[in-house]
């Protein structure tokens, strides 16, 4: 079943403000630094303690975030620091809304649905400027 979630980009303070919503929310924080996963090759040692995943969960409310990962020439602005999370079981449940979503979307940014080492993942800005990143599992 698809669920969505806000989804914020820092620029190498993620861990600091998503520790302050915890401090403000409660709940449970999991914090994940890029150089802590097999994707870490993929990018510059310099990125490697940012945070590749930051979720918050306190009952009801859920945030995501991660700090800026984004080739130079995108250099975080406002109205680019949160995104729309659409979470999923897996490529297929993801792909059908994906896909109608897509129509008319920015094609600097897209990024189709793939595996990644975390799961399935895609993101693009749509015709109207907003900014959606799926995650599925790694199973179909």
């Amino acid at each position: 079943m698809l669920r969505c979630e806000p989804f914020l980009l820092f620029d190498g303070n993620c861990a600091e403000a998503m520790t302050f919503y915890h401090q403000c929310l409660g709940g449970d924080l999991n914090l994940t630094k890029l150089g802590d996963t097999p994707m870490k090759d993929m990018f510059p040692k310099e990125k490697w303690e940012r945070l590749i995943n930051a979720h918050l969960k306190s009952g009801a409310i859920e945030i995501s975030a991660t700090d800026w990962m984004a080739a130079p020439q995108y250099e975080p602005k406002q109205g680019d620091t949160y995104a729309i999370f659409v979470i999923g079981g897996g490529y297929n449940e993801l792909k059908t809304v994906f896909d109608k979503l897509k129509e008319g979307a920015q094609t600097d940014r897209f990024q189709d649905l793939h595996n990644m080492p975390f799961g399935t993942y895609g993101q693009f800005f749509d015709k109207y400027g907003v900014h959606w990143i799926f995650k599925g599992d790694q199973r179909g």
